[in-house]
This record gives structure tokens, C-alpha cells and sequence, in this order.
């Protein structure tokens, strides 16, 4: 985390309450979930799922600085892609 940057970039995935003896699981164990929810969806269905998660996240995180930091690290690594 940056000094004054409130977005936690660092690995961070786990799972409450469950001992992982392989550091990297429950970030696939997330990928996997998320692929699988997308999965058969049109286009325009996953984009909406996309919308709602991002959402029902943001809610969760609560903390506004934390979140305009997101938008912005998410924002800088997609320059001029529409």
C-alpha cells in the first residue's frame, strides 16, 4: 500500500476460518467462482452481473477512499482502450 493510498494492492484472498497450504487457492477458488458465474450468460447479461457485483463490492467496502483509489488504479491500467 502506498503511503498515503488506502487501496490494498497486496495479495489479499483467503477465507475465513479455513487454513490454505497453498497461499494462491483462494484467489483461483474466486476466479473459478466468477467464471462460472458467467458462464451461458449473453453478453449483455454478464455485463450486468459485472454492474450488480461491482456494486453489492462497493457496498461492502464502504469506504470512499478506498474506492475512488480502486477507480483510479482501475483507470490507469486501461489507457485509451475503448
Amino acid at each position: 500500500m502506498a503511503d498515503n493510498n488506502p487501496l490494498n494492492t497486496a495479495y489479499n484472498f483467503h477465507e475465513s476460518g479455513k487454513v490454505c497450504f497453498r497461499a494462491y487457492r483462494p484467489g483461483d477458488d474466486f476466479y473459478q467462482c466468477l467464471i462460472d458465474a458467467h458462464r451461458d450468460l449473453s453478453d449483455r447479461q454478464s455485463q450486468r452481473l459485472n454492474a450488480r457485483l461491482i456494486l453489492l463490492l462497493a457496498n461492502h467496502i464502504g469506504d470512499l477512499a478506498v474506492l475512488r483509489a480502486a477507480i483510479e488504479a482501475a483507470a490507469a491500467d486501461n489507457p485509451g482502450e475503448a
